[in-house]
């Protein structure tokens, strides 16, 4: 899906004075990083590391993983596109609603595919297919499923394909990637650029055994990293203690959004584990909403009608900071009042 995405301020002409639509952390990069990146400059004047391998050694240390467990990517997106190449016409599983990449990918590589509504795994269905393609914390819910373990080990016989793309907003569960080493036929994707707010920059990795990472370097282009992408890793892993978001005043700052909100009656607001939730529209559709806020007051939202199994209703928003929350909170006000 080229088209369809948050974040697409540069599509409108009108100035966007608050960008609820994207669930990037808002704060912008880590301190630091961009003068080290500055620093790093000269290193574009040569090619990037083939395969990423000193990002990958560093990665490999901080999960206390062998490095052939780790294939840094260019962002998600390409983990996706390489995964569902590498499996090309499997029969596949994706639990909905789901970042529309899986589907994407999937339909380009011929793989024949089903569909699992997120209410449907709490018990854990038995699976038939050869992969399944789930996001934990989900998108664009921001619901979590914190038992994955045992669904995972009652199906040795399907690869757990698990977006963890989300994982440093929520305090409700830790990341799988502690159970790699126990089954086979898991697969972890992480993004570096949702919490360090680099998502220009598209960088992220896949963890998974050593023969599924051997397998997938056959089918990986060279270069896919560049140069200033992997210095940005390397600067997110040499102080990763320091630069971690402040994940309990942001879920505050949710908590207070989120009950202002739903005091609006043309709103029904949907509960989630992370910073960015989805709301219904009650009047009228997402898209005229989004096109009111745009036009009237210079915010965007993501309209979430284009997700599966989600309505004309649905759009999603992110937490921002208290003072453009509330611009959204009296917009939406107004909104329920002119319709």
């Amino acid at each position: 899906m080229l088209q369809g995405h948050g974040d697409d301020a540069y599509r409108y002409p009108n100035q966007i004075i608050a960008d609820f639509s994207t669930n990037v952390w808002y704060g912008g990069e880590p301190l630091g990083l961009k003068d080290y990146i500055f620093d790093q400059w000269a290193t574009i004047n040569r090619y990037p590391e083939v395969m990423a391998e000193s990002l990958t050694e560093m990665v490999a240390a901080h999960h206390q993983l062998s490095s052939g467990q780790v294939l840094i990517n260019n962002g998600t997106t390409e983990t996706i596109y390489l995964i569902a190449q590498t499996f090309a016409g499997k029969k596949t599983t994706i639990v909905t609603p789901a970042f529309a990449e899986y589907e994407d990918a999937c339909t380009l590589y011929q793989h024949q595919l089903t569909f699992l509504p997120w209410t449907a795994i709490a018990e854990q269905p038995a699976l038939s297919t050869d992969l399944i393609f789930i996001c934990n914390p989900n998108n664009p819910t921001g619901e979590v499923f914190p038992d994955l373990e045992n669904w995972v080990k009652n199906n040795p016989q399907t690869l757990f394909v698990v977006d963890e793309a989300f994982i440093d907003f929520t305090y409700q569960m830790g990341s799988s990637i502690s159970l790699i080493n126990r089954y086979p036929n898991l697969m972890i994707m992480h993004s570096l650029t949702k919490a360090y707010a680099i998502p220009g920059l598209r960088l992220g990795y896949l963890v998974a055994s050593e023969s599924l990472i051997a397998e997938f370097r056959t089918k990986k282009q060279p270069w896919t990293v560049n140069t200033i992408a992997l210095q940005a890793g390397k600067f997110i892993f040499e102080n990763y203690e320091q630069i971690q978001i402040p994940l309990q005043q942001l879920l505050t700052d949710k908590k207070i959004f989120t009950e202002t909100l739903s005091q609006n009656t043309a709103l029904k607001i949907h509960q989630s584990a992370t910073h960015f939730f989805l709301v219904e529209t009650l009047k009228q559709d997402a898209a005229k909403l989004k096109q009111f806020l745009i036009e009237k007051h210079g915010l965007l939202i993501r309209d979430a009608s284009n997700f599966r199994d989600l309505t004309p209703r649905h759009f999603r928003i992110a937490t921002l900071s208290p003072e453009k929350n509330h611009l959204l909170i009296d917009a939406l006000t107004e909104w329920k009042n002119l319709c």
